[in-house]
């Protein structure tokens, strides 16, 4: 049994804030005595009250150098008797580096990448500051690699672990049928489906755009999300307003969030990833334990997730023209990607493996 704190100083929900609590809920129930520092108000300790997760409430803390903040970290840490600390947000990183320099209380540090480097990362300060960290884990292979050249690391605390899934929820056998009556689209036809809050960087929009183009007019596509509150607005009216101007409004179905994401993932024949490059999509490997193939751009995390193409479409970041064309080559053959090999590949996502290799991490850091 480990005594194990996840600290999230975001005021956010999304997929970051969401593995932490995901992660924190598994190791709980596999008998580990966790702790959760967080934003009060949160959907974060929403969630956490609600799996009865011991939730301690913190001030919102500076990116760099918060020093009273890491005087605050580190006298919880020794409250709860935490022997790993672990953080997904970068913004965490300097405060949970700095009270674990204080040498009050000796705890292992542990920093699960979530995010792509945009630049190297070799200065001093930064070099410092990640030989702070006991553990650089990343999701994919292509990110420690990234890491390995992009930073100074070293490279023995710089591992492999993939974000986990509970596939369950996701292999129920819930037939295309019933889920389209779930969601209220055609029971009859082809239909793609995108994910994500309206917002330029998911490509709602770049997916309009390509089915215009594509010769199949039957083709239908399921909006799923809502726009970021006083952010999004705007994208999501523009996005009516092309539905409505191309006389779309027979084809695309905009749909709001739903707990039961599953229902989403089986009503489509594909899903398609249109962001520019997401570093990790969830969003993706959850459709494809579904049984359903991606759609994705060429770029970021996501040709890793789909093999290269092996196990779905690539098509190049940000166009339409390009896009139109992969679309095209799926209505040709739409059942190319057999949903087997599709949820076979998604095993080495299962939540209860990627915990042992969480716990084999913190033991191989505390002997």
């Amino acid at each position: 049994m480990q005594r194990i704190a996840y600290l999230c100083g975001s005021d956010s929900w999304g997929g970051l804030e969401m593995n932490q609590w995901r992660n924190a809920r598994w190791m709980k129930e596999r008998g580990h005595a966790v702790v959760v520092f967080g934003r009060e108000n949160t959907e974060l300790e929403r969630y956490c009250r609600i799996d009865s997760i011991d939730f301690v409430a913190i001030p919102k803390h500076r990116k760099y150098y918060d020093f009273k903040a890491a005087k605050r970290l580190s006298r919880l840490l020794i409250a709860w008797e935490v022997k790993h600390l672990i953080i997904r947000d970068v913004r965490d990183m300097s405060v949970a580096a700095n009270a674990k320099s204080r040498k009050k209380h000796s705890f292992k540090l542990h920093y699960f990448m979530e995010m792509q480097l945009g630049v190297a990362k070799k200065g001093l300060l930064h070099t410092l500051r990640f030989r702070r960290l006991d553990t650089w884990s990343c999701p994919l292979i292509w990110l420690k690699e990234q890491v390995e050249t992009m930073t100074r690391m070293p490279k023995g605390r710089i591992i492999h672990i993939p974000s986990g899934l509970d596939l369950a929820p996701f292999q129920t056998p819930l037939t295309k049928t019933e889920a389209r009556a779930l969601l209220d689209v055609p029971e009859k036809g082809l239909l793609l489906g995108l994910a994500g809050r309206f917002d330029p960087q998911k490509g709602q929009l770049l997916l309009l755009e390509a089915i215009q183009q594509v010769p199949d007019k039957q083709l239908g596509i399921v909006l799923l999300g809502a726009p970021t509150h006083n952010e999004g607005e705007n994208y999501h009216e523009s996005m009516l307003a092309f539905i409505e101007r191309n006389h779309l409004q027979d084809r695309v179905f905009v749909r709001p969030f739903r707990k039961d994401t599953e229902v989403f993932y089986k009503s489509i024949d594909a899903f398609v990833m249109a962001s520019k490059a997401e570093t990790f999509g969830m969003v993706t490997i959850e459709a494809m334990a579904c049984g359903t193939p991606v759609i994705g751009s060429n770029a970021g995390g996501t040709p890793e997730l789909l093999h290269y193409g092996k196990l779905g479409y690539l098509f190049e970041p940000l166009s339409s023209e390009d896009l139109a064309l992969t679309i095209t080559e799926f209505t040709e053959d739409p059942n190319r990607f057999k949903k087997k090999n599709l949820q076979q590949a998604m095993e080495a996502f299962d939540h209860t493996k990627v915990c042992e290799l969480v716990e084999a991490r913190l033991q191989a850091t505390t002997t």
